[in-house]
């Protein structure tokens, strides 16, 4: 099938599907004319990199995954489980930035209700602005 047809059958855009291929995650072959071509199983690649992506993982994390796909061994699933887990410590401590972040955020958004409760509202209201100066 051609590259149009992968996007549709993938759900995927074809500028993806050139993407994946300059990173060496995904290959084709090509006509006499240089069209690209690949084969059905190329869509479940395609939505198997598609997963790994929405899972946060980089192209370079994922080009050293595939290996393990490709050609299962105890080398590459060692070599994969390692390259996982380190990606597992990376998103956690991301996860715990964003934690702390979210925190901040909620502090901030304490102080800026108090304020706008205990300063600006009375300044809206004009009971209140003369309950004030009596």
């Amino acid at each position: 099938m051609r590259i149009g047809e992968l996007a549709q059958r993938a759900g995927v855009s074809v500028r993806s599907l050139r993407y994946y291929e300059e990173q060496g995650l995904l290959h084709s072959t090509r006509s006499a004319s240089g069209q690209r071509h690949y084969t059905d199983e190329e869509i479940e690649r395609v939505l198997f990199i598609q997963r790994l992506y929405a899972a946060g993982l980089s192209s370079r994390t994922i080009a050293a995954l595939l290996p393990c796909v490709e050609s299962p061994s105890e080398e590459n699933s060692d070599a994969a489980l390692d390259r996982m887990a380190e990606e597992r410590d990376r998103l956690s401590a991301h996860i715990e930035d964003l934690v702390q972040t979210r925190d901040a955020l909620d502090a901030l958004m304490v102080t800026a209700r108090a304020y706008r409760d205990e300063v600006l509202a009375p300044r809206k209201r004009p009971e209140l602005r003369a309950a004030a100066s009596a």
